[in-house]
C-alpha cells in the first residue's frame, strides 16, 4: 500500500502526543513509527521492556513506575497498549478440552487480561482532557458471540476478559470525561514472529504498516459513546 499515515489524521485540530505500551513487537512498532511519521503528532513515548529494562508486564510495580516516569511528557491524546502473546512459555494455543493446563490457563489471563488491566489502571492517569483515545489490542477470538470455532481457550477466555475490563473501565473513566474513546481493536493476521506459527495457513496475511494504518483510520472515525468499541483493523465493529 503507498497510502501515507498522515493521510488518516486522529484529530481534527491541533498538535497530539502518543504513547505505545509494548513498542518492541511488530504492531506496537508501527504503531511508534506511524506517530513518528505524522507531523501533528509532537511527542511519542515509545514503552517497552527492551527500551526500560525494569518495564515488566507481570510485575504491577514496574508498571506503576513506569506509568510514572512517562506522565511527564504527558498527557497523552492516545495510549496504545499493544502487549499480549499467543504462545506462553513455548506452548501455543490449546486446541481441545485435553490440552487444557491449570498454569498455561493462569499465565494466557496473567499476559494478556490482567497485565493489560493493571497498565490501564497506571496509564490511563496521563490521558489529555477532551477527545482522547486509550486503545488496547484485542482480538476476534475474543469475541463470544462471534466463536463459531472453539478451541484455543485460554487465549479466547483471556481476550474475552480483557474486552469486559476494557467496557468497565471505558463507563469509569467516561464520567470525568465524556469524550474519551476506549477501543479494543482487532488488528486482523498480522505477519509477525509472534503469529508465524499460527498463520501459515491463512491467506490473507497483513504487513504490520498496513494493519495499523487500517486501525488509525477506524479510530478516526470513532465518535464518542458511553462503553467501549470493539472495532477491527477495517473498522467494522465486532460483537462482544
Amino acid at each position: 500500500m503507498t497510502t501515507s499515515f498522515n493521510d488518516y489524521p486522529l484529530f481534527a485540530s491541533g498538535h497530539f502526543k502518543a504513547l505505545v505500551i509494548g513498542a518492541s513487537g511488530g504492531i506496537g512498532r508501527a504503531f511508534a513509527e506511524a506517530f513518528r511519521s505524522d507531523s501533528s503528532c509532537i511527542h511519542v513515548e515509545a514503552v517497552s521492556r527492551e527500551s526500560h529494562g525494569s518495564f515488566d508486564l507481570l510485575d504491577s510495580e514496574s508498571i506503576r513506575l513506569q506509568s510514572s516516569l512517562s506522565s511527564a511528557n504527558g498527557p497523552y491524546d492516545i495510549i496504545i497498549d499493544a502487549t499480549g502473546a499467543l504462545e506462553m512459555n513455548g506452548v501455543g494455543p490449546e486446541k481441545s478440552l485435553n490440552n487444557l493446563n491449570a498454569d498455561h490457563l493462569m499465565d494466557a489471563f496473567r499476559v494478556n487480561t490482567v497485565g493489560p488491566a493493571m497498565v490501564m489502571r497506571y496509564f490511563a492517569p496521563s490521558l489529555a482532557k477532551g477527545a482522547s483515545i486509550y486503545a488496547k489490542l484485542s482480538a476476534r477470538v475474543g469475541s463470544i458471540t462471534d466463536n463459531q470455532k472453539g478451541g484455543w481457550y485460554g487465549y479466547r477466555a483471556s481476550k474475552a476478559a480483557l474486552n469486559m475490563m476494557l467496557q468497565t473501565a471505558a463507563l469509569e473513566l467516561q464520567r470525568k470525561n465524556t469524550n474519551l474513546r476506549v477501543v479494543a481493536l482487532q488488528p486482523g493476521t498480522v505477519r509477525s514472529k509472534l503469529s508465524h506459527p499460527f498463520v501459515s495457513s491463512q491467506s490473507h496475511i497483513l504487513e504490520p504498516h498496513d494493519a495499523v494504518l487500517g486501525m488509525l483510520s477506524a479510530m478516526k472515525t470513532l465518535r464518542p459513546k458511553s462503553g467501549a468499541y470493539f472495532v477491527d483493523y477495517k473498522g467494522a465493529e465486532i460483537p462482544w
